[in-house]
């Protein structure tokens, strides 16, 4: 009998996703008739808008989508993204730097897939969505964490990025705003961020998933326009923007090679995304975006009453998001006491108590590279997050 491994070890070192499985394990528990909040899943509680929806129905009686298409993409909606790149961030590509992908996540592994030799370094601002190193680690690359706090709202400065460069250092990654943190950086950060990227011949990566839903006074600022045209890869999708995390419709812009690279790379692993999603994708993209600014403002109201009510917890400290939909308490304070006859040490094992006691699903920070904190959405309805949240208010109100 062979002693060789089943599974290889590249594929083996992959984690499950732990906001998927902390959303699996909450909706387990409601199925099995507890009630259950989950604050788990980056997700709009709000439905596909309609006209998106009818792009599709009608999509998928024309025959012309029952059939393969490029792998890159529907010629159209390629176009579409190109434009729709322009009005939102006021930066210019062709049709043909633009890949269509199976979601936002095919298109984070591309991009490190298609940039990166073993042992090349990307730096990347801890906390991280947790997608970001399994794609780096598959694609060969190295991980170099730039470790932020709550004491500088999450936010990365030019010396820690400095320090942590060296001489294999070849992509920066760069998210604002933030998936765990809701940061968002300020137009003169991220001109500073991209000169210094620059000075050092980085290519940059920049995740532009939620860049309409920001809050108060933050703006959205591309650091595309600050770094080399031929250096910058930018990553979006119709998932956050317009509620289409089902559809599976997301994109990557680059230069011609590296789009081109990426797009054999699809060619041999996924072929087109379905057509009828991209169809949705491309009314989606062209439209205006009136549906977009209800949901925004609803987010906005619930960022606010989630933040107020988890500073109102003794050891817990919540800096205010300011876009995605996300808020990232420090609960170091509550760590080590007494609660329910246990003593959690870590933030898992206080996320596992407040699950099994509170009935409520967070995620813990160690999923996200910083132990010591919570990862909660606040893309559900108002009731629940109040409920939820109150939850878990009287719970840690127990901790001695």
């Amino acid at each position: 009998m062979s002693t060789r491994p089943r599974i290889s070890a590249r594929i083996s070192a992959i984690s499950e996703s732990a906001t998927l499985a902390v959303d699996a394990k909450a909706k387990a528990m409601k199925a099995a008739g507890r009630p259950v909040i989950g604050f788990g899943a980056g997700e709009p509680d709000f439905p596909t808008p309609g006209y998106i929806v009818e792009a599709a129905i009608e999509a998928a009686r024309d025959p012309r989508n029952h059939k393969y298409t490029p792998a890159g993409g529907l010629p159209e909606l390629k176009r579409a993204i190109a434009a729709k790149t322009l009005r939102d961030s006021g930066f210019e590509v062709d049709a043909s730097q633009v890949l269509v992908t199976n979601g936002g996540k095919q298109a984070v592994y591309q991009a490190f897939a298609t940039l990166l030799d073993p042992g090349d370094e990307v730096l990347v601002v801890a906390p991280y969505w947790t997608t970001y190193p399994e794609a780096i680690k598959l694609a060969g690359g190295v991980q170099v964490d730039v470790v932020t706090d709550e004491t500088t709202g999450y936010l990365a400065s030019i010396e820690q990025l400095e320090a942590a460069r060296t001489e294999r250092t070849k992509v920066l990654l760069f998210v604002s705003p933030s998936n765990p943190t809701g940061a968002v950086y300020s137009r003169a950060d991220v001109e500073a961020i991209g000169r210094w990227a620059s000075e050092h011949g980085l290519w940059v990566v920049t995740d532009e998933i939620y860049e309409h839903l920001v809050y108060g006074g933050a703006e959205f600022t591309s650091i595309a326009h600050h770094v080399p045209a031929d250096h910058v890869v930018i990553l979006n999708g119709v998932a956050k923007t317009y509620a289409m995390t089902g559809w599976r419709v997301g994109w990557l812009i680059g230069p011609k090679d590296v789009v081109k690279a990426a797009t054999n790379l699809q060619s041999h692993a996924t072929s087109n995304v379905s057509n009828v999603a991209q169809m949705a994708a491309l009314a989606a993209v062209e439209g205006d975006l009136s549906a977009v600014e209800k949901m925004r403002e609803a987010f906005d109201r619930r960022r606010l009453t989630m933040v107020r009510m988890l500073n109102e917890i003794p050891g817990v400290f919540c800096p205010e998001p300011k876009g995605a939909f996300y808020a990232y308490p420090s609960v170091k304070g509550v760590l080590g006491k007494e609660l329910r006859g246990k003593r959690p040490q870590t933030s898992a094992e206080l996320a596992e108590l407040i699950l099994e006691e509170a009935e409520v699903a967070v995620v813990p920070g160690e999923a996200f590279g910083t132990p010591g904190y919570f990862r909660l959405s606040y893309a559900l309805g108002d009731d629940d997050l109040v409920e939820g949240v109150s939850r878990i208010q009287k719970l840690l109100a127990e901790a001695r």
